[in-house]
């Protein structure tokens, strides 16, 4: 009778490491011997587990496979102000709930919805009923869509908010007495860095002590730094957003291919040279085929926290300035 003989097999590790035993070629280089098996097995669990040196090529496959989860979210606590959902014209990825429902899985604050065709503080009112526990807050963009910034009818698609003079519009401070009399909050939109600054003047003048610089480094609106620090001069906070990084000709949408890129170490010179207390931080995401907003606030601080800003300066900008401006 012949003695008990183990099958032909290998013992592989996850990481690639392969030790086998063949009957029928016991003895010879492609098959080792029981022995040999069960000494080389047991060095591997021993290696193993003792984390052992690896081979350079199972060290490059190991690096492949994601990190694991964060034992806190990046993004806990923080608010973004500045989300585009849907229903909305453009493609937009998630509903105002659907969006409200993430930012909460991820432990966020709140989140300011943006339309720019459309009201959404009512959608906001809806969307805070079906993610309880969540702030969610939303106002209207005084485009054509909206009647423009005189709410008539008949408002021409491109609106002018500064004169030729370099003062803003009798209308514009119309709407600027309102904003103020409600303590809303007043955000430039897409008027350039000079036409904002007028802005900025008109609404403290109107009352206004909430005003945001609508993503202030992005090209349509291009905020020099002694202009940011003005602005910052009259109280008024400059807006970073996570789509300025994502943009540039290398952009994976088209879209985003015709705007300037704005480099994580641009932001965060920008925060070092005129101070965190004058920022706030978004995404400005929402878009089909970007990532959620959730995702890319959470990218957005790994970028500027990898070029020296604080998690102190993060929740500055992150949390404390935009609930100031919504809440305070």
């Amino acid at each position: 009778m012949k003695p008990f003989q183990l099958p032909r097999w290998k013992f592989s590790s996850c990481c690639g490491h392969e030790c086998g035993y063949d009957e029928a070629h016991e003895g010879s280089r492609a098959g080792a011997t029981r022995r040999d098996f069960i000494k080389g097995a047991a060095a591997s669990i021993a290696g193993l587990a003792a984390g052992a040196a690896l081979p350079v090529e199972a060290v490059a496959q190991g690096r492949t496979y994601p990190p694991p989860p964060p034992a806190t979210s990046p993004v806990d606590g923080l608010i973004d102000f500045h989300v585009h959902t849907a229903p909305d014209v453009f493609g937009r990825a998630l509903t105002d709930d659907e969006e409200a429902a993430l930012s909460k899985d991820r432990g966020m604050e709140a989140v300011v919805l943006k339309s720019h065709t459309a009201l959404a503080a009512d959608r906001a009112w809806i969307a805070r009923r079906r993610v309880p526990g969540m702030k969610i807050f939303g106002g209207i963009t005084l485009n054509g869509a909206a009647g423009g910034i005189t709410r008539l009818k008949d408002a021409p698609s491109g609106i002018k908010v500064v004169g030729d003079d370099g003062k803003v519009l009798p209308a514009v401070r119309e709407v600027l007495k309102e904003c103020g009399a409600q303590k809303l909050v007043v955000e430039t939109g897409h008027s350039s860095g000079e036409e904002a600054l007028a802005i900025i003047e008109a609404a403290r003048d109107a009352g206004c002590d909430r005003i945001v610089v609508t993503h202030a480094e992005f090209e349509v609106i291009g905020m020099t730094v002694d202009q940011m620090k003005k602005a910052a001069s009259m109280g008024a906070k400059m807006e970073i957003a996570t789509l300025g990084a994502l943009s540039g000709p290398q952009a994976h949408l088209a879209f985003m291919r015709n705007s300037k890129n704005i480099s994580f170490k641009e932001s965060a010179d920008h925060i070092k040279q005129v101070g965190a207390a004058h920022f706030i931080i978004s995404t400005d995401l929402g878009q089909t085929a970007n990532p959620s907003p959730p995702d890319g606030l959470a990218w957005l601080v790994g970028g500027l926290t990898s070029q020296g800003i604080t998690k102190e300066q993060i929740q500055t900008m992150g949390r404390e300035n935009p609930g100031k401006l919504l809440m305070g």
